[in-house]
């Protein structure tokens, strides 16, 4: 069974912000996409807000998690984003249906 985490960002105002936000982005799903048991990693910008972002995480099963969580980069990542966003990120985790 997939393990699927959807996490809705939203940024703060300004275009500076939203070319940094994708920037990271990018290069975050360029590092998540080689962690054992990513499926995939990928983000997309909102066609109407350019503010709001969305990453859809897919993994083998719930415990590929711990490995993203325990890259490295994930913290760093999360660090940088941090004052970026007006608010925090909503996530969403479910398994895919089979």
């Amino acid at each position: 069974m997939v393990y699927t985490i959807v996490a809705h960002l939203y940024a703060k105002e300004g275009k500076d912000v939203e070319e940094q936000i994708r920037g990271k982005l990018v290069e975050a799903s360029a590092v998540y996409l080689k962690d054992a048991g990513t499926i995939s990693w990928f983000v997309m910008q909102d066609a109407k807000d350019p503010r709001a972002w969305s990453i859809i995480e897919r993994y083998e099963k719930e415990s590929s998690l711990e490995i993203h969580i325990a890259n490295p980069y994930f913290k760093t990542w999360f660090e940088f984003m941090k004052p970026l966003l007006a608010k925090e990120i909503d996530i969403r985790r479910s398994n895919e249906l089979e």
